[in-house]
């Protein structure tokens, strides 16, 4: 339900938090999220390293930041998930993790796809 509530640096704050409890959560319980993040740190560095322009930099970080978003939402369906479904096995619950699980894969191929692109581009391409 939507608030009409002013919003003022208070319920930014209160935002803030509930957003880094997300990540903590994301980190401490999916392992995923955690080897993905590592993944991101290590790579960073290299991102710097092959980009040529601002622009390849920003496509090599922010498609690996985009599989961290993926992920972020992906371990909420399977939150809500096993929390309405429990125990139980439900043709519906599967799929809609399957679907999450998917969505993941295809941020993770568009990151292959994006690195590709522009170590060819600037190492193949150019010789």
């Amino acid at each position: 339900m939507p608030s009409d509530i002013p919003r003022g640096p208070r319920q930014i704050l209160a935002a803030a938090k509930w957003s880094w409890a997300g990540l903590r959560a994301c980190f401490r319980y999916e392992a995923s999220f955690r080897l993905e993040f590592y993944l991101f740190i290590l790579l960073v560095p290299l991102a710097f390293w092959l980009a040529e322009s601002l622009w390849q930099l920003w496509m090599l970080i922010g498609s690996m930041v985009l599989v961290l978003v993926v992920e972020v939402l992906n371990s909420a369906i399977e939150a809500v998930v096993d929390l309405v479904v429990g125990e139980q096995r439900h043709a519906l619950a599967g799929r809609a993790k399957d679907m999450g699980s998917a969505a993941v894969f295809l941020s993770q191929l568009l990151v292959v796809f994006t690195w590709g692109l522009v170590i060819y581009q600037n190492y193949w391409a150019a010789a």
